[in-house]
């Protein structure tokens, strides 16, 4: 494992976002504890326009980085000194942090279970190609929406996180019925929350259960 780094700063980048659906640039915070990864996935974002206002290779470090940097999306290794990437994902989800993307070199199922149970809303298994770097991060933030939207409703993290399992089924599964995209899914589970005067868990549960689109 190598020797973690001091967090540092970037300035903003003057380059248009990354993300179609924001106006604004994308603020990134990455904790990686191998240098020559880090400096790549910085390098990287940079290059397709997203601002990465600082970086790390603790866990712990990422922690104090994201609440004193307020950034959109936290990349964080799986494997860090200071606190692990399953522990910081939680640190950070429960404070309503960031989008986080988990970075691993490992792939197993239960492993990616507790990544997910942490809060984690994308992943990226090592070596990385930059192609997937892109798609990962703008699938955690708009699933980092979708999660804001639900902890309007939800207090408890145990709680939002049951919410988002059952909003992601009843998502996959309007998604394979209606022709819809992931976006349109959540919109339509959402909005029928909200003219129904129901929580979205309840609506999704309904569609679970056989609820038809009109």
């Amino acid at each position: 494992m190598a020797e973690s780094t001091p967090a540092s700063t970037s300035s903003p980048s003057s380059s248009p976002a990354a993300s179609p659906s924001s106006s604004s640039t994308v603020r990134v915070v990455i904790a990686e504890d191998e240098a020559i990864i880090r400096l790549d996935l910085k390098e990287t974002l940079e290059a397709e326009g997203y601002d990465v206002v600082g970086d790390t290779g603790r866990g712990d470090e990422a922690v104090r980085l994201v609440r004193e940097l307020k950034p959109d999306v936290a990349i964080l290794d799986i494997k860090m000194p200071g606190l692990d990437g399953i522990e910081t994902a939680r640190e950070i989800s429960q404070e309503r942090g960031a989008a986080v993307v988990i970075l691993t070199a490992f792939s197993q199922r239960d492993l990616i279970e507790k990544a997910r149970d942490a809060g984690v809303l994308a992943y990226l298994i090592k070596p990385f190609q930059s192609s997937e770097l892109v798609p990962a991060v703008e699938i955690a933030l708009a699933r980092h929406r979708e999660y804001q939207a639900i902890s309007d409703q939800v207090d408890q993290l145990e709680d939002r996180l049951e919410v988002r399992k059952i909003v992601d089924r009843a998502k996959g599964k309007i998604m394979d019925e209606n022709s819809m995209t992931e976006s349109q899914a959540f919109d339509y589970i959402q909005k029928a929350a909200m003219a129904e005067r129901k929580s979205m868990r309840v609506i999704a549960q309904e569609l679970l259960d056989g609820r038809t689109i009109s």
